[in-house]
């Protein structure tokens, strides 16, 4: 089994920036690739940004050029740099593990509230 945990998020003001970690443990060889998501309230959950052990990376468009995803694997941990925060990104962020059996671990998620 895999577990993600979560830590950073927080309030902050507009223009700020955050960094959101992830930590996998137990069967992580079974990690397919790994990533960020968020989901504001009365919406849907929705990809931010995912990363595959080799370092290929996706982005929303709405998130590029501000949103920068990366990983330790020495330390098995991803992390999402957030720069230009925007009241509009405020929400719950969850890190997410895609199995190569297709199935799909959460972090237990992190409020990220951004004040103008």
């Amino acid at each position: 089994q895999v577990q993600l945990v979560q830590s950073g998020g927080g309030l902050v003001q507009a223009g700020g920036s955050l960094r959101l970690s992830c930590a996998a443990s137990g069967s992580i060889f079974n990690i397919n690739r790994m990533g960020w998501y968020r989901q504001a309230p009365g919406k849907q959950r929705d990809m931010v940004a995912t990363t595959t052990w080799g370092g290929n990376t996706n982005y929303a468009d709405s998130v590029k050029g501000r949103f920068t995803i990366s990983r330790d694997n020495a330390k098995n941990t991803e992390y999402l740099q957030i720069t230009g925060l925007k009241p509009e990104d405020t929400a719950v962020y969850y890190c997410d593990a895609l199995l190569y059996s297709g199935s799909r671990i959460w972090g237990q998620g992190t409020q990220v509230t951004v004040s103008s």
